[in-house]
């Protein structure tokens, strides 16, 4: 208590929260404009933290982190088009919550929504992160694969109406994925001679191309008949009304926040597998899963809760072992080595003040989102009062200078065209854009890990290692509810 006591002595300064604050704005910005990741915005403020001492360094790229991770719900939820890849699963009822004309609802509980998903995290962060550190450690290949397959297994329930065009939505998705150089052996697979191709597609352009290309492309067809918001008693959702439903929805909040914390600190897994896990649990849960992906308010607390709480569990293998969970905690990590300090397990021991202002500026960094998209509500809403004829072109050169600026090369480009026309015939005929998402992602995922398992011991070691074995048991039980619930909704439906 006195080390954090003394930590908050050290955060607690104007120029410290002034920092935070300018992160916090930063992120926002980065994280709502499409192809603009929270990575960019980071990799941009990494310069100035080299003048800084090293808590106001990590607490300008801690602000630019949270600020981005809730700055995502912004365009996913007005434009349908997740500015992050870890607002994916945001917009499957955020976006339908603003057609269904409550923007303001949908705003104001994305945003409280991530606001306490960090809060949460960031008070298992500061009395559990040694404890998490060590649980993480255990997770091998199999458990990495065990973990994936768990994921893979929401595909049933994602798929809406035809059970099977989701199982095909992700075979594709994984097919596509596999595009590129084998990961253990170094052989291209599927290149066809093309060179650009033996890194693969980068996920960026892929989804913006899924969402927002195609998107675009079935605005143009069928144009709205307006952007404008008809009823502005919806523009605005009183604070009251916004704590009276997250309270209703308590357990999902809780839950949705301990599964971004979980699957966040585990390496290389991310706010995009926690976005769409907790949504997906979420469902399963749920007494009425046939309103998810119709605007309801669980599905957006499910989805934002998870998100945020992933960037505080993304913290804990950084600074208990020296292990970057994402691009974000890897260059925090950089930081940190330039400023002389080496993370691992005897950094909390030697420097708890330091460990702790870490900790706090996660916490205080929430807050100042909190303050400041809830006193940016308004302008935000005015995307939705820009007429489509000037709206199409904007989103569409954010949506192509977010994607030439990953790699600084014009193929993504052509990688944004070609998915978005994928993602527009896959609506025209009905496929689930999830699904195929899904399988993006996780196919190398489920992969590599599989892969390395396979090349250390026996099959029979998946089941022989407990956590292994208990994930997936959950996945086949999750897979079989998916299917059942799937045909159950369909059947209701039909009668």
């Amino acid at each position: 208590m006195e080390n954090i006591l003394l930590s908050v002595e050290t955060i607690l300064n104007i120029q410290t929260i002034t920092i935070l604050l300018m992160g916090v704005i930063a992120g926002i910005i980065a994280g709502s404009i499409p192809g603009f990741t929270i990575t960019m915005g980071v990799a941009l403020t990494l310069p100035f933290s080299f003048s800084m001492d090293p808590v106001n360094g990590i607490a300008l790229m801690m602000g630019v982190q949270v600020g981005g991770s809730a700055g995502g719900l912004i365009t996913a939820s007005l434009l349908g088009i997740p500015g992050t890849p870890s607002a994916m699963a945001t917009t499957f009822d955020g976006f339908p919550m603003v057609k269904n004309g409550e923007p303001g609802k949908a705003l104001a509980i994305g945003l409280w929504s991530s606001f306490f998903g960090s809060i949460l995290s960031g008070i298992i962060l500061i009395f559990m992160a040694p404890l998490l550190a060590k649980w993480a450690l255990e997770f091998g290949p199999w458990e990495m694969f065990a973990l994936m397959l768990f994921g893979v297994s929401a595909i049933a329930s994602l798929s809406e109406g035809s059970l099977i065009k989701g199982l095909i939505a992700g075979f594709l998705g994984i097919m596509f994925s596999l595009v590129g150089s084998d990961p253990l052996m170094g052989i291209p697979r599927f290149t066809f001679g093309f060179s650009e191709l033996l890194a693969g597609f980068n996920f960026l352009p892929v989804l913006i191309g899924l969402f927002a290309f195609s998107q675009l492309l079935e605005d143009i067809k069928n144009p709205p008949k307006s952007f404008k918001i008809e009823n502005t008693k919806n523009i605005t959702y009183p604070i009251a009304k916004v704590i009276k439903d997250m309270w209703k929805s308590a357990v999902n909040v809780i839950r949705s926040g301990l599964i971004g914390t979980l699957v966040g600190i585990l390496p290389a897994a991310g706010g995009s597998i926690a976005n769409i896990l907790s949504y997906d649990i979420a469902k399963k849960f749920s007494k009425n899963p046939s309103k998810f992906g119709k605007g309801t308010k669980d599905g957006l607390i499910a989805a934002e809760s998870a998100n945020n709480s992933s960037v505080g569990g993304a913290l804990v293998p950084m600074l208990a072992f020296g292990i970057p969970g994402d691009a974000v905690t890897a260059m925090m990590l950089g930081a940190l080595l330039i400023h002389g300090i080496q993370p691992g397990p005897l950094l909390m021991e030697n420097q708890p003040v330091l460990v702790n202002g870490v900790f706090i500026s996660f916490f205080l960094a929430a807050f100042l989102m909190l303050i400041v998209q809830s006193l940016g509500i308004k302008v935000f809403l005015k995307i939705n009062q820009i007429p489509f004829h000037y709206l199409v072109p904007i989103v569409l050169l954010l949506c192509v200078l977010g994607s030439f600026a990953v790699n600084n090369r014009i193929f993504d480009v052509w990688v944004l065209l070609l998915f978005g026309l994928i993602g527009y015939w896959m609506k025209a005929n009905k496929f689930p854009l999830p699904p195929f998402i899904l399988g993006i992602i996780l196919g190398p995922m489920i992969e590599s890990n599989f892969r390395q398992a396979i090349s250390l011991g026996a099959v029979s070691t998946f089941f022989t290692r407990p956590l292994s074995a208990v994930l997936i048991i959950l996945a086949v039980l999750s897979m079989i509810y998916g299917v059942y619930s799937n045909n159950k909704s369909n059947q209701q439906e039909n009668y």
